[in-house]
């Protein structure tokens, strides 16, 4: 295969905008109807997520054979769609077809041969990961939902039970579909590590112009039936039993994953009597966006291996930390530390630049690239959706883009947490 024609290739294509993706979709949807009914009824915003995600990916082929865990997640969850075999070809071939269609008199033999053996190699990659787990899992769960908070004017926190055994790892992410809206998924990562009753939190914002999430947080209630495709992401996620100690640093709903990485280590340390040192930041734009406080600062108040700090951007009256918590999570004592860092795309690609600016090398800093698209494009972390955000595959990763940062009383430095000297949070945060 030849990459960098893989690459250029699909960045002209790219170049006739929304054009390509109706065109996919009309070939698709033609020449293959039996798939039509498992995308939603409105294609208004599926058409650019999934056909992005796909061209991305095949046009990096070349790059899958040393990281396929990506693709062998994405095949995997992909069977909640009841997605075959066969349905890979009718892909294939309607991606090709509209490669040949915008690339004109450029797409000859030679290309179409550097595509066609890239797309087999994602496809393969795909389709093995979904026949194996389909020996020991189902295609998706139904849950039923016990408890359905509104914690604030945008956000609920659900608790829902899977009906038989669903196993994830704190840290990791899981597609949910609603009743309200059949066919269109969201990921959302549990809060809490998994439990004897096998119930999951959830936190869902609601994004104004969001398809998903104003149905969740207005309308879905105890009793529903929701349906779970099967855990993803690895970079959240840590061994039992690790000792390395922790920065962990949330913006907004990034925070749930967090707090499922940080319920499993309190259990380490009540278990064994020892365990990593953990500090959690949690970054918002208001105030009362701190939806988790009184738990976490009760935390804080009886752990001693576990401080807390709240940082609040957009109030000037806030009297704690103000700024943005990347910028804060810069100014802590990093060494020996790994880092955790969930929340949208500008926060975390915001929070990497100041980290690796203050010295941390990437090999200590974890966030999960799935969730992120590529430069130029705007994703939701877990737990939030974009106005046009739909059912499409997780987009390919990229470098994340950085910002300028004008920050305002930004705390000292921190020392590091010692075992047994408790809580250091801001005290005047009210």
């Amino acid at each position: 295969m030849d990459a960098h024609a893989l690459q250029h290739s699909w960045d002209q294509v790219t170049k006739h905008g929304e054009q390509v993706p109706l065109y996919f979709y009309s070939h698709l949807f033609v020449t293959h109807p039996e798939v039509r009914p498992m995308f939603p009824l409105s294609m208004a915003h599926q058409r650019d997520k999934f056909v992005g995600a796909l061209g991305r990916i095949v046009s990096h082929a070349d790059q899958l054979d040393t990281d396929a865990a990506f693709l062998q997640h994405l095949g995997r969850d992909h069977r909640k769609y009841a997605v075959l075999a066969a349905h890979y070809d009718a892909v294939g071939g309607s991606l090709c077809a509209t490669l040949a269609h915008f690339l004109g008199p450029a797409w000859d033999a030679d290309l179409a041969a550097d595509w066609t053996a890239a797309y087999q190699v994602v496809a393969r990659i795909m389709v093995e990961a979904a026949e194996m787990s389909s020996e020991s899992a189902p295609d998706w769960w139904e849950a039923e939902v016990v408890t359905a908070e509104r914690r604030t004017m945008d956000l609920t926190l659900l608790t829902i039970r899977p009906r038989s055994p669903f196993v994830f790892r704190p840290g990791q992410s899981v597609s949910m579909e609603i009743p309200q809206r059949p066919r269109q998924w969201r990921y959302f990562s549990p809060a809490n590590a998994p439990r004897a009753d096998s119930s999951i939190d959830l936190h869902v914002q609601q994004i104004d112009g969001g398809q998903v999430s104003p149905a969740v947080v207005r309308s879905l209630k105890p009793g529903d039936i929701v349906k779970l495709g099967a855990p993803v992401g690895e970079r959240l996620t840590r061994r039992a039993g690790e000792p390395k100690d922790l920065l962990l640093v949330a913006g907004g709903t990034g925070l749930a994953p967090l707090l499922a990485v940080l319920e499993q280590i309190d259990q380490e340390w009540q278990r064994l009597g020892n365990g990593p040192l953990v500090h959690l930041m949690h970054g918002v734009r208001m105030p009362w966006h701190l939806y988790e406080r009184p738990r976490l600062r009760e935390l804080a108040a009886t752990r001693g291996w576990f401080d807390y700090t709240e940082v609040v951007s957009d109030d000037a009256s806030y009297p704690g930390i103000r700024g943005k918590v990347g910028t804060v999570a810069g100014r802590q004592m990093l060494y020996g530390r790994t880092a955790m860092v969930c929340g949208g795309p500008q926060m975390v690609a915001h929070t990497l630049e100041q980290l690796a600016a203050a010295g941390m090398q990437p090999e200590h800093i974890k966030y999960e690239h799935f969730y992120y698209a590529a430069a130029g494009e705007h994703a939701a972390g877990p737990g939030q959706e974009t106005p046009s955000d739909d059912q499409a595959p997780p987009p390919w990763p990229a470098v994340p883009r950085t910002a300028a940062d004008p920050v305002r009383s930004l705390p000292a430095p921190d020392a590091g947490t010692r075992r047994g000297q408790g809580l250091r949070i801001p005290r005047s945060a009210g």
